[in-house]
Formats: C-alpha cells, sequence, structure tokens
C-alpha cells in the first residue's frame, strides 16, 4: 500500500479553480441565454395569442415539463439550490454530480422561460457547486480539499450569474461557508474572477441601465438618513414574512394530492394568468431589466406589482420549481424603495422640507438601488454581499453608503424577529439543521492526528512468532499492533491478517492431512488450532502489512478521516521522520467528537461508551411526491412481503412514500462505524420492494444501518426522515416480564410522535374479508379507523364486524352510540357490509376473543390514540392477551402523540 501523501499543492488547486470558474461561467452563459430564448418565444405566443391565454399556457408545460425532468433524473435538482449546497459543505451526504448539473440548467430554462417569477443566480450556485464535485470526482483528493473546491464552485456561479466577482466570494465565505482560510479564500477568487469573466464577455452585463437613466447620477445627503433607515426596517420586516410565506406555501404544497410536476405546473399557471394582467413590459421575468422599468409607474401601480410579484414568487418557490431568490429580491426591494422615495417625495411637498430638492430623478435612483441591498439582506442575512453585488453591478460609488445604511438597518431588524436565513429555514423544514453540525465542524477541523492519536503504544518485534503474537492479542484490547525491527517501524498486525493467514493454510493443506469436513464446518474451524498447529515457526513479518498507509502528527483531523474511509483501514500509524509517534483508531475519533460536543474530557474506555449514532451503510432513493411518509422496519424474512404489501396498499391509498429500513445490531464494544458487516442478506430482502413499486406507483426509499439498539435507529430514521406512519410486525407478545410488547415496541410506542400500527400475522398472514373492530366509543377505535381504507385495500367484498365490549352495569345506550358512531366512520371510508356487536363481558379480552371465533374473522383491528390510554386498558395486558391467544392477524394501532 503506499505512503501517505501531503496535501495537494496550491499551484493545483488554482489551476482545479480556474477550471471550475471557466466551466461555471459557460454554464452560467448558457442558462442566461436559454431563458432568454425561451422567453422570447413565450412573449412572442402572447403577441399572437390573447396572453391570458398564452402565458399560462407557457407557464403550466414549461413547469410540468421541468418537474417530469427533475422528477425522472434529479430530486436534487429542485429548489433554489443553495441549501443543497450549503448542506453539502456541512459534510452531509448531498449529492452533487455532473447528472444534477444538467438537470438542473435544463429545468431550469424550462421554468424560467415559461414565466415564474424565480431568478437564475440560484441555480447558478448549485451549477457552480455541482461542476466543482464532479472536478473532484475527476481528480479524487480529500474531503476538506473537496469542500474547498465546492465553495469555489458556489463563488463561481455567483460571480457568473451577476458578473460580480468579489460578491461571489463575499458570499461564500459571509453565508455558506464561513472559513476564510488562505486556500479557500484563494480558489474562491480565481474561480469567480475566471468565471465573471467568460460570463461577461460571452453573456455581456447582467445589469444595464435605461436610456433614460444613462445620464442620472445617484444622489444622497445626509438629511435623508431616516429615511434609509425606514427603507431598512420596512425591508427586514418584509423580508421575514417573505421567509415565512415560502415555509407556509412549501407546506400547502406539500398537503396537495400533487406529484412534482404538478405542483410546478401549478405554479406556472398562476403566475402566468397573474403576469398576463401587468403591463407588458413587465412580462420578461428573464432579467433585472424590471428594476428600472418599474420606475416609469405611479405609486399605485408600482404597489400593486410588488403584491403580485411577492405572491407570485411565494407560489413559484412553495413548488419546488428550479430557480433562487437573488433576482426576486432584488426587484422587490427596488420597488420598496420606489415607494418608500414617493413617501419622502409626498413629505417633502406637503411639510416642504429639503429632501432630494437638488437630486431630480437621482433621488429615486438611490432609493431603489438601497432598496434591492436592503430586501436582499434581509432574505439571505449577508448585508456584506449585499452591498456588494449592488454596487458591482452599477459601479456607482456614490451609493455605498446609502446601502450600507438601508442593508445594515435590514439584517439587524430580520435578524431580531427571526434568526436565519432563507437558506438555513427551508433546510430546517426538511429536517436539515447546519448550525450545531457546523460549529462542531469548525472545532474538529482544527485538529490534528497529534490531538487524537494514542501515544501509549503496544507494539511487537517483527521476529515474534505468530502463536505468541496470537496470545498477545487474546490479552491486549487492540484489534491492531505495530511491528517493529530495531525499534524502527515497518508495518503493522491486525486480527484480520491472523484470520488471512489461517485461511490460507487451511486452504493448502493437502486433502488427506485433514479430516472431512464439511463447508459450514470448515468456516467454524477455531483459528487459535489453525495457527498453533500450522505456524509454531513463522513470524509476524510474515504476515504483517508492510508499508502501510500513515500520517504525520501535523496532519488535520479530514485527512485522517478521509484516509481511513478511502481503504477501509481501523488502525493508522502516526509516523514523523520514520519514527512511530502513535496510532489512530475510529474509536479515537468518535472520543473527540464526543469531547468536543460535551466539552469535558471522559474516561477514554470505547466499551463505557453510551450507544453511538446509527450508521448507514446502504441507502437508496426515489423522488419525494408523496403528501407523507410511511417507514416500514424489516426483520423476518418469512413476513417482510406482507408486511410490505400492507404498507405498499396503504401508500397507494394516501399517496405517500414508503420507506424500508434493516437495522444490523452489533455489539456495544464495539462501534457501528468502525464495525465490518455483511449487508448480502439484507439487500436481497430490500430487492423484494421493486415489483410494489412498478405495481403500485409509488416511491420507496431503502436503507441498511448498523447500530447498537434497534430501537434507537428508528427514532433517527423517524425523526430524519419526517415519518408519518411507522408499521412494524410484532410477534404477539413478550418474555419480558416488564414488558408490555417487547423491548423494542414498547420503545418505539412509548418515544415515536408519529402514528404506529404493530401487526401480529395469524396463520394465513393474507388480510381476507372479514374484520373484527373492537369500539370503546372514544378516539381509541376512531384512529385505526381511519387507516381501513388502505388496510382493506386489497380485500375482496370485506365485511367489518364491529363490537362494543361494556359491564353489565353500563347502559344499552352507551353501547348504541358508540357502534352507531363507529358504523358510520367505517361506511365515510370504505364500501363494506358492517355488523353491529354488542357483548355484556367482564373480560374484554375473552369477548373479543369469542367474537372473532364465532364470526370466523380474519383480523382483529384495535386502536388506542396514545400510550396512556393502552395503559388504562392493560389489565392482564389486554392487547398482548388478545394476539397471544387468536389465530388471526391482529392489527394494533397507536394514533400520532
Amino acid at each position: 500500500m503506499p505512503h501517505l501523501v501531503s496535501l495537494r499543492p496550491k499551484q493545483i488547486a488554482i489551476l482545479e479553480a480556474s477550471l471550475i470558474g471557466l466551466l461555471s461561467g459557460l454554464a452560467a452563459v448558457m442558462l442566461k441565454m436559454g431563458v432568454g430564448w425561451l422567453g422570447g418565444w413565450r412573449l412572442a405566443g402572447a403577441d399572437l395569442l390573447p396572453p391570458i391565454l398564452a402565458l399560462p399556457l407557457f407557464g403550466a408545460i414549461g413547469g410540468g415539463l421541468a418537474g417530469i425532468l427533475i422528477q425522472r433524473l434529479a430530486p436534487e435538482a429542485s429548489g433554489s439550490g443553495i441549501p443543497q449546497v450549503k448542506a453539502a459543505l456541512a459534510y452531509l451526504p448531498m449529492p452533487l454530480t455532473g447528472r444534477i448539473a444538467f438537470v438542473k440548467l435544463t429545468s431550469t430554462i424550462l421554468t424560467l422561460g415559461a414565466g415564474l417569477t424565480l431568478g437564475r443566480q440560484g441555480p447558478t450556485v448549485q451549477l457552480g457547486a455541482a461542476i466543482a464535485s464532479q472536478v473532484s470526482n475527476w481528480f479524487p483528493t480529500s474531503p476538506d480539499h473537496r469542500r474547498q473546491l465546492l465553495a469555489a464552485g458556489a463563488a463561481a456561479g455567483l460571480a457568473a450569474g451577476f458578473n460580480a466577482p468579489i460578491a461571489g466570494v463575499l458570499f461564500v465565505i459571509e453565508e455558506l461557508l464561513q472559513d476564510v482560510s488562505g486556500l479557500t479564500l484563494g480558489t474562491a477568487i480565481v474561480a469567480s474572477f475566471v468565471g465573471a469573466v467568460v460570463s461577461r464577455q460571452l453573456g455581456g452585463q447582467e445589469f444595464t441601465f435605461s436610456p433614460s437613466w444613462m445620464s442620472i447620477e445617484p444622489y444622497f445627503n445626509a438629511i435623508e438618513i431616516p429615511f434609509f433607515v425606514l427603507l431598512g426596517v420596512l425591508a427586514g420586516l418584509l423580508g421575514v414574512v417573505f421567509i415565512r410565506g415560502i415555509l407556509q406555501s412549501l407546506k400547502i404544497y406539500k398537503r396537495l394530492h400533487l406529484s412534482l410536476p404538478g405542483k410546478i405546473a401549478i405554479a406556472g399557471l398562476v403566475s402566468g394568468l397573474l403576469v398576463a394582467l401587468l403591463p407588458a413590459t413587465l412580462r420578461d421575468n428573464a432579467s433585472l431589466q424590471e428594476v428600472w422599468r418599474t420606475s416609469e409607474f405611479s405609486w399605485h401601480l408600482i404597489l400593486l406589482i410588488f403584491a403580485v410579484k411577492f405572491g407570485l414568487t411565494l407560489v413559484a418557490m412553495g413548488s419546488g420549481a428550479p430557480g433562487g431568490l437573488f433576482a426576486p429580491s432584488l426587484i422587490l426591494g427596488s420597488m420598496l424603495g420606489y415607494l418608500v422615495c414617493f413617501l419622502a417625495q409626498f413629505l417633502n411637498h406637503w411639510l416642504h422640507l429639503p429632501i432630494g430638492t437638488q437630486a431630480g430623478a437621482g433621488f429615486a435612483v438611490t432609493f431603489a438601488l438601497a432598496g434591492m441591498g436592503a430586501f436582499f439582506s434581509a432574505v439571505t442575512r449577508g448585508p456584506m454581499t449585499a452591498i456588494v453585488i449592488v454596487f458591482e453591478m452599477t459601479q456607482e460609488f456614490s451609493i455605498v453608503l446609502p446601502l450600507m445604511i438601508s442593508s445594515v438597518t435590514a439584517y439587524l431588524v430580520a435578524e431580531e424577529i427571526s434568526k436565519g436565513s432563507v437558506y438555513k429555514h427551508i433546510l430546517a423544514w426538511n429536517g436539515i439543521h447546519l448550525k450545531p453540525s457546523q460549529q462542531l465542524e469548525n472545532r474538529l477541523s482544527k485538529l490534528t492526528a497529534a490531538d487524537i492519536m494514542t501515544r501509549q503504544l503496544e507494539t511487537i518485534s517483527s521476529t515474534v512468532s505468530i502463536v505468541d503474537a496470537k496470545l498477545l492479542f487474546t490479552r491486549s484490547q487492540h484489534h491492531g499492533l505495530p511491528v517493529l525491527d530495531d525499534g524502527k517501524f515497518i508495518g503493522i498486525v491486525t486480527s484480520s491478517d491472523f484470520t488471512k493467514f489461517s485461511e490460507l493454510q487451511i486452504a493448502t493443506t493437502p486433502i488427506h492431512d485433514m479430516n472431512p469436513v464439511t463447508k459450514d464446518e470448515l468456516s467454524a474451524i477455531n483459528i487459535n488450532d489453525s495457527i498453533n498447529g500450522l505456524a509454531a515457526i513463522q513470524t509476524i513479518a510474515d504476515i504483517m502489512t508492510r508499508n502501510p498507509i500513515s500520517v504525520r502528527s501535523h496532519d488535520p483531523l479530514p485527512q485522517v478521516i478521509y484516509w481511513m474511509n478511502r481503504y477501509h483501514i481501523g488502525h493508522l500509524p502516526v509516523v514523523d521522520r520514520s519514527q512511530l509517534v502513535g496510532i489512530i483508531t475510529r474509536a479515537d475519533i468518535i472520543r473527540v467528537e464526543s469531547e468536543q460536543l460535551s466539552g469535558n474530557i471522559q474516561t477514554h474506555d470505547p466499551r463505557l461508551a453510551k450507544n453511538e449514532p446509527s450508521y448507514l451503510v446502504y441507502q437508496t432513493r426515489a423522488p419525494a411526491i408523496g403528501r407523507g411518509r410511511i417507514l416500514v422496519p424489516l426483520s423476518n424474512p418469512d413476513t417482510a412481503l406482507q408486511l410490505l404489501e400492507l404498507a405498499a396498499a396503504i401508500a397507494q391509498q394516501r399517496h405517500y412514500e414508503l420507506e424500508c429500513l434493516i437495522v444490523i445490531p452489533v455489539s456495544r464494544l464495539r462501534s457501528p462505524a468502525e464495525t465490518t458487516v455483511s449487508t448480502v442478506e439484507e439487500r436481497r430482502l430490500l430487492r423484494k420492494v421493486k415489483p410494489l413499486r412498478d405495481r403500485y406507483g409509488i416511491s420507496i426509499h431503502t436503507q441498511i444501518r448498523v447500530s447498537h439498539d434497534i430501537a434507537s435507529a428508528i427514532l433517527e430514521v423517524v425523526r430524519d426522515r419526517h415519518i408519518d406512519l411507522l408499521i412494524s410486525n410484532w410477534k404477539g407478545g413478550t418474555d419480558t416480564p416488564d414488558r408490555i410488547f417487547g423491548e423494542v415496541v414498547d420503545a418505539l410506542i412509548q418515544q415515536v410522535r408519529c402514528d404506529v400500527m404493530l401487526i401480529k400475522w395469524g396463520i394465513n398472514a393474507k388480510l381476507r374479508e372479514r374484520w373484527l373492530i373492537p369500539t370503546a366509543g372514544g378516539p381509541n377505535s376512531s384512529r385505526a379507523i381511519q387507516w381501513l381504507p388502505g388496510l382493506m385495500k386489497n380485500t375482496q367484498a370485506p365485511e367489518a364486524f364491529l363490537c362494543h365490549v361494556s359491564a353489565p352495569n353500563i347502559p344499552p345506550e352507551v353501547s348504541i352510540s358508540a357502534l352507531n358512531k363507529a358504523c358510520n366512520q367505517v361506511q365515510l371510508r370504505v364500501r363494506c357490509i358492517t355488523h353491529s356487536i354488542s357483548v355484556c363481558n367482564t373480560s374484554i379480552s375473552d369477548a373479543v376473543f369469542n367474537l372473532a371465533q364465532q364470526n370466523d374473522c380474519d383480523v382483529i383491528l384495535l386502536g388506542a390514540t396514545q400510550w396512556g390510554l393502552l395503559q388504562q386498558v392493560l389489565k392482564g395486558n389486554i392487547p398482548e392477551e388478545i394476539a397471544r391467544r387468536s389465530t388471526q392477524t391482529v392489527i394494533l394501532v397507536r394514533g400520532s402523540l
């Protein structure tokens, strides 16, 4: 194995940044030309046909095509793209590839050319980052260097989008990366410069003044400062409303029974209808020229246009359409600036204040440009970026001071009301919270190998025999030991080396020297016996790994992690000048992360550590097109198919997605991240979901995790994937005296916030026609009945037997009322024959069991709304007793908490 090389030289990084800037600039030019070309066809269509017909038609078709492209090829290309880049820069598993760049480019051309009120500059940031990711795949490097290239790509994308190289660098530092290291700054500057040059040479200026503005100079006087402060306050307040409106729009779209193409098509249709009502000069959304075009209207019309553009941006952004918020924020800000300017002129006219008396048209220009920066700052929480973007686009130094006043004021007001940029809130809405992990990452990235390595080493001489070495390993807590020869580090030996050596010796032993054994018996031969019998005279030097991968004491922690993951090694020697100074294991890395989180130095015994987070070893993702998500943990291959069939039927009926999870439990003495596991059988089990996906037409995601605790892993997935319903097998009883349903199921029922459905399969695992549904007159059965349409979807002519079990002293009217209510609920949801049965019995479980037998029922459906209600009916553990005694399938539904 080769020696570890040092980090890439700065010269190579600069060349990579130049290539990224070149490709990002070309992509930005292609995007601009494509949007302009398609937008031209759209405007031509509005001239040939009535605008009220042509514009909505273009919007719906373009949005639908873009949605189909994203849904089928790259779901990660939806939306602005900047939240995805932020997540990738935080080391989250967010894909950024050439395929995503292509889909982003094409779909953005379709949506913006079709007239959706979004901008090009957000997508160019994701384009640049995806191009940088592709370059890093062509020339593999460490995660730390790849992160710097992603930042350079994002900066180049923004610089090319606005022809503003300084703003591109500032945005990366201020919003995305929050890192001002020399290499990061250098690569970002180079990529931004190259991207802006390419964009300007091939695509022209992004923002140009109208002929009537060419001779106008922005004007600023100190007496107008209160009005610029007012502009900043208004921009800050409206920026917060804007962000919350986007989040509300996302929630509304999620409740609709629509796929991504349908959502974007509706957004395009609505945008076309409303834009058709605006003046013809404002129907081109492809550029920032609306800024000066709007100045020609009265304040009444500007206010109307502001409200329409504000709402259309929320409609488009909530649909998941590819497009950015930079251009809409700047345009809305300019309109807000005009309105404040009208207010100042009104006061000047009626109160005779000396405001803008000598400025003329330059007065309005200054307020428009200051408003652009203020609203941009309130939305993105990047005041420096806002100031520099407007300055670089206009190249007017006289606007810097009013820009600073309004932008900083807007930032302070918005941050005081609601902290975080729009991108942070969008990530949080999707269950991604970057701030803690970024802070941890910033702390961890400063650590070196010397900070985490184990200095008190156990070593072994190269002359030690394999038999003696094996005995030494049995007494040691370590699974790998450095090998020394006259005090010089020459290699490393691990427990896997003994295993490989033993297998090799067995394989080369003549057949007549071995007793006849089967393949299974052969695999169970004790390694100690093999080594002791076959390697008494061989030494460690014969089996060790020579010249292993090593690091230096000053190498950063991200570099250490990269080499351990790339070569799948659990022990990494630290060598300085051929001298072994320490060794790093995965347990050392986990210990350091724990110390950084807690701020305390704990006992470094991994066996005493608490449960670590589960480790994701395999996953597949499908388009996120459902209204909700069902989680199905799989463990028993015998019932997995029935469980998946049931879950798929519910998902189809509810328009939900399916999330299939397999958890591989490992010993608490080993970290899930460093435990070697085989996933062959698990992946074979997950392959059973493919026919269901095709037959039911639903999105199915799969994942395999390694964890100390199965319930903890399931809870992680429920939280991270926003699960609405958890469906799990249940054996129908427990052997643990202090448990009600079993250790895992008890933990899920108590802690999972979503609906939980437990299924104990009967002798015939298929759900057939006859269902017994006990009612208690309250919400218990109601919650279970809500899921009946999906549960009965695959049954023919179902019958529902609704029963009410009451004590002899309960008036009959109570039972009749409860049964009538339950029958009405069932008949409203499913087409089936219903029967009402009222029983007096002191034992609920006996009554339910007897009714199921008498009516030849296939399924017993029990309901409960929360853990407390279950405890109230646990006299003798009623659900467990019914499930244990019944040969039918028993389904227990617990409502969301």
